[in-house]
């Protein structure tokens, strides 16, 4: 059987209508207490309205749950349940149906319409985006905090008032001690400056090793959970000579997205840093053979 170029169009079109009612008949809305959804419904189709939970409440107009009382529209809801479905009993049908979710009270306006909706899903408003405050702090500051830290002993004895805002926790009666196999990391003291988010790390570096040891004075890194930091300012030699220890402070500021880190004390700390044996000097090179005379 041949088909003519202009049947084909035709039946082409046809199809391409009726995909375009069928997405019609399918609406998705995001949830917003503030606006008024109207949800077309017909006779003798049913409209099946879903939400993101459980559906606590239901208030409706010339709304009946079975065809014995008058009323406008026909609803079937399970109590707990998060869809209803709903269909109109009269022409030209219109009224107010208030859905309760999730604390808040939503609205839907009913009609009776030729073209109804078969479903009607409504999504969860998207969660609000925390807005990353900016930490700065000039390292001049940074300088007078670290100045502040290494003075809290006599400061909290003689000027208890001017550190009366910052956190300070000890390490003494518990160790905090990270071994790195030629060298040690313990943490001494953590200070919390809470307006400009910043924390200060009084730790010690051990070289259990004959050779002195270097690493980068800015080179530290601190772990605390699944997250790491980078120090904003840090006042460390560079070097853990042979056999001994060297007291080292850095700070960490906010997050390296720029917003607050808002760091607990009690967190695990963990302190990183790499020291490598340092290069040693050659010894001097052996002068070269003179070369023998042949006079006797």
């Amino acid at each position: 059987m041949k088909f003519s170029t202009k049947l084909l169009a035709m039946i082409c079109l046809g199809l391409a209508y009726e995909a375009l009612g069928a997405s019609d008949a399918i609406k998705e809305f995001t949830l917003d207490e503030h606006t008024v959804y109207t949800v077309a419904v017909s006779l003798d189709r049913v409209t099946t309205i879903s939400f993101p939970g459980p559906i606590t409440a239901i208030d409706a107009a010339q709304v009946t749950a079975d065809n014995k009382s008058p009323a406008s529209f026909q609803i079937a809801h399970s109590p707990g349940t998060s869809f209803l479905s709903i269909r109109a009993l009269t022409h030209k049908a219109a009224s107010n149906l208030n859905l309760r979710w999730n604390g808040k009270t939503y609205v839907l306006e009913l009609v009776e319409s030729p073209t109804p909706f078969y479903s009607v899903i409504f999504t969860p408003p998207p969660e609000p985006i925390d807005r990353v405050e900016p930490v700065s702090v000039s390292p001049h500051r940074l300088l007078a905090l670290l100045d502040k830290a290494k003075d809290y002993p006599l400061l909290k004895a003689y000027h208890p008032e001017s550190v009366m805002q910052v956190e300070y926790r000890n390490y003494a009666k518990q160790p905090r001690v990270m071994d790195y196999h030629d060298y040690e990391i313990q943490l001494d003291e953590v200070f919390r400056f809470d307006p400009e988010d910043t924390l200060v790390f009084h730790i010690r570096l051990r070289n259990k090793t004959d050779l002195p040891l270097a690493y980068a004075p800015d080179g530290f890194s601190l772990r605390a959970g699944e997250r790491t930091y980078f120090p904003s300012i840090s006042d460390a030699s560079g070097v853990i000579p042979p056999k001994s220890e060297m007291p080292a402070y850095f700070t960490v500021t906010g997050t390296p997205n720029g917003g607050r880190n808002d760091l607990s004390l009690k967190n695990d700390f963990i302190v990183v840093v790499q020291a490598t044996p340092m290069e040693t000097n050659a010894p001097p090179a052996t002068p070269p053979a003179q070369p023998k005379s042949d006079q006797p």
